[in-house]
């Protein structure tokens, strides 16, 4: 970041030569009693001309702010918080516009876009995105989730995974092959519906974890599954064995909670909405089901270069889901100009989707213990596209002690703040 001037593409200004409506709000912004710092982001264009784009660093979003919905709490790697795309949300769109994810993950724009009014849109090339995110659209109540519970057989099963009892109990994995098989047979029939929809997106939040709300004995944290070896490592360790669990108990309880914030208003506006949502399982660089010039606003955190292991993370989900996970596959370059050639693909397929005057908000992040700042690769991938830079937002939360916000040291080896690059279809 510089005040470097006399720059060669300045994006400071905004047709006719003056700063957008949201650029003015956003330097004006001071709700948590701090002033926004104004700095300068400089990088080249793929034609080694210099890119200066006006940088806008606050706390935004905070911990501080009302609680998100209960309908987030589903475990997903390198998922951001609801705040963020409500931000954007809210200033960005108008009720019943379309609000679209093209890297959804676990579906939390989809679900804030959702909540707010909005026409929610998704893709992601992983199928367990849709399974996490399509039942928190259309949620039954507990009562019918209770009743279909009972009707499973969860004592008939045919496969048997000895391999997994170094996750489970007998008597729990039984239980879980059969969900398994019966939300396989479900689906082959076409019966599934929102009820059974619901439950395996539970089922698979459930499936491993490190205290006695998840199937399993004590484990790797929800959002990641520990290998066969590893876990035998951590049950020598500890020296445990896993216990047996209340199966249906464990998948009504997560659902309680999910639901706690599902009021008749909130079923309303997600039933409107999920009426018209789209959500599809491919590459977000060719997405022909969705029209072209009809997204209002995209708003998305894109694979982080190879900080993620998203394959090795979900394998014991998709063995649940029924997924060949080596059948997925998934963004995720270790180059950083791999990494650039994907997200201009991205950018210009986002620029085919976006209504003129409609706008992009890459949230990106450090890597690689902060020696690289995706924003400064982000802003000539998507001016290739044909799409204008407006600003850079930075989220610098309350535990970033440093003045520069280049000089976060805590949290090093990871993404200590929200940089989020917006862009805008002309």
């Amino acid at each position: 970041m510089s005040n470097a001037s006399s720059p060669q593409l300045d994006f400071d200004l905004s047709p006719p030569e003056k700063a957008s409506e949201f650029a003015e709000e956003i330097g004006a912004f001071h709700e948590f009693g701090t002033a926004t710092r104004v700095l300068f982001t400089e990088t080249e264009s793929a034609t080694e001309e210099l890119i200066r784009v006006p940088t806008y660093v606050n706390e935004f979003w905070t911990a501080k702010q009302r609680a998100a919905s209960r309908l987030h709490e589903i475990s997903y790697r390198a998922c951001f918080k609801p705040q963020l795309p409500r931000f954007f949300i809210q200033r960005l769109t108008a009720p019943g516009e379309i609000v679209y994810d093209p890297f959804m993950g676990r579906g939390t724009s989809l679900v804030e876009a959702a909540l707010l009014g909005r026409t929610p849109f998704g893709c992601d090339i992983n199928p367990l995105s849709v399974f996490l995110t399509r039942p928190r659209l259309n949620p039954p109540t507990l009562e019918q989730i209770a009743t279909r519970l009972g009707e499973v057989p969860l004592d008939n099963h045919k496969e048997w995974p000895e391999e997994l009892l170094v996750f489970y109990h007998p008597e729990t994995l039984k239980k879980l092959v059969a969900l398994k098989e019966y939300l396989l047979r479900r689906t082959a029939s076409g019966e599934l519906d929102a009820a059974d929809d619901w439950i395996r997106m539970v089922a698979i939040n459930r499936l491993t974890g490190h205290s006695p709300g998840f199937f399993s004995v004590y484990t790797l944290p929800p959002n990641q599954s520990a290998s066969i070896k590893s876990q035998q490592k951590i049950n020598l360790t500890r020296n445990q064995t896993p216990p047996e669990r209340n199966f249906v108990q464990i998948i009504l309880k997560k659902s309680r909670i999910l639901l706690k914030d599902c009021d008749a208003k909130t079923r309303l506006s997600l039933a409107q909405n999920s009426e018209r949502a789209l959500l599809v399982t491919q590459l977000a660089s060719n997405t022909p089901q969705i029209p072209g010039n009809s997204v209002s606003l995209a708003v998305t955190s894109p694979p982080f270069l190879d900080i993620v292991d998203y394959a090795g993370d979900n394998w014991l989900r998709c063995w649940f889901a029924g997924i060949d996970p080596k059948s997925v596959k998934l963004t995720v370059p270790r180059k950083l100009d791999d990494w650039e050639g994907a997200m201009t693909g991205v950018f210009h397929e986002l620029h085919r989707v976006l209504k003129p005057g409609g706008h992009v908000a890459f949230e990106v992040g450090e890597v690689r213990g902060g020696s690289i700042k995706l924003e400064e690769t982000v802003l000539p991938c998507g001016i290739a596209a044909g799409l204008r830079p407006e600003l850079i937002l930075i989220n610098d939360q309350e535990f970033t002690k440093t003045a520069n916000c280049w000089g976060v040291d805590n949290n090093a080896k990871g993404t200590n703040t929200n940089r989020i690059v917006v862009f805008r279809k002309l």
